[in-house]
């Protein structure tokens, strides 16, 4: 998969093109800062790349095998994002829909994970979970999946710590840059399909 034919970007354009795009947004709610991207591989940054797939415009399909998440969009293109993935034991797979999209989310760890790391209990749905903000795991943005109309506790989510990204660390739900999250949340509707491979 190669990007798209587009004119040949200098070296320099191309660092302003991702600068740019990874910039400080201080208009959010919560004023996020910038991203470095020299601390994450290139091929991680969002880009429109070519891409061969079955699967109809306007789907999500993750390769967990690559650490990408494709929008796919008309004549065989996608826009290709890096993502951080759940570490062995924390994975799913499979096919579902985006049920619901939050801004800045409030995050309540599932009972499951409360087991393993007690000190959540003050996050439960219990105690009203953790309040939308920086230190917030879903970050700035979260897509959450339904399979079968029942929700899967996973999401597609932001995340401040955007150097773990194209590793597999999380407790399996797929994460993004925020300012990956926030681009990728206006392009996906409420209902657009989502294939985890």
């Amino acid at each position: 998969m190669s990007k798209t034919a587009v004119p040949e970007k200098t070296p320099l354009s191309q660092d302003i093109t991702y600068i740019s795009m990874y910039r400080a947004m201080p208009e959010e709610r919560f004023p996020l800062p910038a991203i470095n991207p020299s601390k994450i591989p290139e091929k991680f940054y969002r880009q429109q790349v070519d891409y061969r797939t079955s699967e109809p415009a306007g789907s999500l399909v993750v390769d967990t095998s690559e650490f990408f998440l494709y929008l796919v969009q008309e004549n065989g293109k996608a826009m290709r994002y890096g993502v951080g993935l759940g570490r062995a034991g924390f994975e799913w797979s499979g096919r579902a829909s985006i049920a619901r999209k939050a801004a800045w989310p409030k995050w309540t760890p599932p009972d499951e994970m409360i087991k393993r790391e007690p000190d959540l209990e003050k996050w439960s749905w219990r105690n009203g979970g953790m309040p939308p903000g920086l230190e917030n795991p879903l970050g700035a943005r979260a897509l959450y999946i339904y399979q079968d109309n029942k929700d899967t506790l996973y999401r597609l989510h932001g995340t401040a710590e955007y150097w773990t990204i194209g590793k597999a660390v999380s407790s399996g739900c797929v994460r993004l840059m925020n300012q990956d999250i926030i681009d990728l949340y206006q392009r996906v509707p409420i209902g657009s399909p989502i294939l985890v491979l």
